[in-house]
Formats: structure tokens, C-alpha cells, sequence
């Protein structure tokens, strides 16, 4: 768990570089198998959410973490960066009010990235 936590900082910092807005973080390792946190942020457009994969990846690369899966292209509005223990989603502001993440996983405790 720590060396998630410390991943989920890295990518934070990252996201925080490139201006990624209202950046949460979703602890969600007590309700869930699928990875210790949730990350979500939201690029103001799809070139934005390509500069914000590219600075995550290029972070935790640095930091010996390569993504085990990333779902979304060039053009998309919601990208997934699979990191087995993190699980980052980078949407559009359309987006991410059409999937609501934090409702469906509203049992996960949220957390700032502050507190990572």
C-alpha cells in the first residue's frame, strides 16, 4: 500500500503540473480488489488530456512504473491509465459529469492529493 501511495503522489504532482482540474483521489483499496486508488482529473480538452497521459506515464516511468493498460486514443474525452495498484481517469468536464465516478464509487474514502 505504500508503494501505491507513493505512485498516486508521483501522478498527482504530475497531473498538477500540467494544470489538470479538480484532481481527486479515491481510496478505494477497503472496497475494492481492482487497485488501491482511483485518481480522477479533468483536461479542458482532448489536447490537454493527451499533454496529462503523457506527463503521468513519463513520471512514473522515471519512477519504474509502466501502465499495464491504457484505454483511450489521441482524440478521446476519457482516458484510462491502468497501473495495477492506481487506476487513473482523465475525462472531459462533459465526461465526467455523464459518468459520475466519485457517486459510483462513493464507499471509497476521498482523499486529497495533499494527504497522499
Amino acid at each position: 500500500m505504500e508503494q501505491s501511495r507513493k505512485m498516486a503522489k508521483i501522478a498527482c504532482n504530475a497531473l498538477e503540473e500540467k494544470k489538470a482540474e479538480d484532481i481527486r483521489v479515491i481510496d478505494i483499496s477497503e472496497v475494492s480488489t481492482i487497485a488501491d486508488y482511483f485518481i480522477i482529473a479533468t483536461g479542458t480538452n482532448t489536447n490537454q488530456i493527451q499533454a496529462l497521459v503523457d506527463a503521468v506515464d513519463e513520471a512514473l516511468v522515471k519512477n519504474g512504473q509502466s501502465a499495464r493498460q491504457v484505454e483511450g486514443s489521441r482524440n478521446s474525452s476519457w482516458v484510462l491509465m491502468d497501473y495495477n495498484d492506481i487506476i487513473i481517469h482523465l475525462f472531459s468536464r462533459e465526461d465526467r459529469l455523464f459518468y459520475d465516478l466519485e457517486r459510483i464509487w462513493k464507499d471509497g474514502k476521498t482523499i486529497g492529493a495533499d494527504e497522499l
